[in-house]
């Protein structure tokens, strides 16, 4: 990067070449000797021609781009690709750049949360290549460095949130987590699409204690709600008895049903069925004798 010079917003002129908002401009000529070594591959080429098309023609992917320095510098037009492109062997050299999306496992990290709960939670990142020429030449290794900045990343978002958050809160973390990564990677020419939280393993003690947390609340809420089916019952109860004092009828309707149903429960028992007149005349005499 000795020979570049970085530039915004600048239209492009012969010897700079732009990488996605950032132009790379050559700051001194190519010399007497660069000249010379290109006249001579250009010769080269003529000389050896039809053969020395196999060293000059080259083919990328639909999915591939090509970026080629001349000479150590970067060569005028950009990258090259998809399909047949054009090299000077001798002065010439390209990098191949895969723009497809690419996938890589966070390694499980652990994280301090912020009510002091330790963690350790790993997930998955999906990036791509936006600029060619900007992954060659703004970072050395670009999947190396988006892998090392995902990990400081999670580590980083996580330690601002609460445990209930990290647990009920994934999307918004991998939100936030996707925004952060890729304002970073820009410059790399990078566009991170996509992050996943995959896991978060709790400490055996903190996990529990969350387990008879639960059960607790859920037997507390069992207790509510039978207490409240035991109060309608209760007054369901009362309105039936209600209804059914208001007609002697229903009351002795009501006697029989329970009969049947305890002769068809057991069938070896004898009832004699005691007509309801008669205890209603023996509830009266009683009452009179009191």
């Amino acid at each position: 990067m000795d020979h570049y010079q970085k530039q915004n917003n600048h239209p492009n002129h012969s010897g700079q070449h732009s990488a996605g908002g950032v132009s790379y401009t050559s700051t001194d000529s190519p010399g007497l000797c660069a000249f010379i070594l290109t006249l001579i591959s250009y010769l080269l080429i003529v000389a050896t021609f039809p053969f020395s098309l196999c060293l000059c023609i080259k083919v990328v992917q639909e999915y591939e781009r090509a970026v080629i320095f001349r000479l150590g510098r970067l060569l005028k037009g950009g990258a090259k690709g998809p399909g047949i492109f054009f090299i000077v062997p001798c002065i010439d050299s390209y990098r191949k750049v895969d723009l497809r999306t690419v996938s890589f496992d966070v390694p499980p990290q652990e994280v301090l949360t912020h009510d002091s709960v330790t963690v350790a939670v790993d997930g998955v990142i999906y990036f791509s290549i936006k600029d060619a020429l900007r992954v060659v030449t703004a970072v050395a290794d670009y999947s190396h460095s988006t892998r090392l900045l995902a990990a400081t990343t999670l580590r980083n978002v996580l330690g601002t949130r609460n445990l209930a958050e990290i647990l009920s809160e994934r999307e918004s973390i991998s939100a936030t987590m996707q925004s952060s990564l890729d304002d970073a990677t820009d410059p790399w020419g990078v566009k991170v699409e996509r992050v996943e939280i995959k896991d978060v393993r709790l400490p055996v003690q903190l996990q529990r204690a969350m387990a008879a947390e639960a059960e607790a609340a859920r037997e507390a809420r069992a207790k509510v709600i039978a207490a409240e089916g035991e109060q309608r019952a209760s007054r369901a109860l009362k309105e039936a008895a209600e209804v059914i004092n208001e007609s002697p009828a229903a009351l002795q309707l009501r006697y029989l049903q329970t009969l049947n149903a305890i002769s068809a429960e057991n069938n070896s028992t004898i009832i004699f069925p005691l007509p309801i007149d008669v205890l209603t005349h023996m509830i009266q005499r009683n009452k009179e004798d009191d």
